[in-house]
């Protein structure tokens, strides 16, 4: 076996975060609703471009999922270019995020989706904005590595 990949992300959810789901993908990262083959389940496949990237599923019942992400995936990241217009276009949309500027990594972006997913954007260190520094780290990174010391 060779591992060429990571192929998609499925998110699990209620039926009434569907639409939140999608709009917040559409809205933050411009994806939009594609092909799903006939599943049994309701669910949407959220694409960017041709690529079905995040699988959603109607897999559980209302008042399942609590505010907090109860899944051990931390977060999923995307790499992606265009810093500057992103962070003004996430300002604009009024939504709260984090950002961190690490060496040799990137400047990342985080914010959560609806049903609490942590979503990073990570683009290239030298697109950081001038307020960010090489070096800085975001509350929720410092708060980690707190915590396991």
């Amino acid at each position: 076996m060779k591992l060429h990949g990571l192929l998609h992300l499925n998110l699990r959810c209620t039926s009434s975060d569907l639409p939140k789901i999608e709009a917040f993908y559409r809205d933050v990262a411009g994806m939009h609703v594609g092909y799903r083959p006939d599943f049994k389940n309701e669910g949407i496949w959220l694409y960017a471009g041709d690529e079905p990237l995040i699988h959603v599923s109607v897999r559980v019942p209302e008042g399942f999922l609590s505010q907090k992400h109860n899944s051990s995936v931390d977060h999923v990241a995307f790499r992606v270019t265009g810093a500057a217009d992103f962070r003004e276009h996430v300002r604009g949309l009024g939504l709260e995020f984090q950002e961190q500027n690490v060496p040799e990594a990137g400047y990342q972006i985080f914010l959560h989706d609806p049903v609490g997913t942590l979503v990073e954007f990570n683009f290239p260190n030298e697109e950081a904005p001038g307020d960010i520094e090489s070096g800085t780290l975001a509350p929720r990174t410092k708060a980690t590595a707190d915590a396991v010391r």
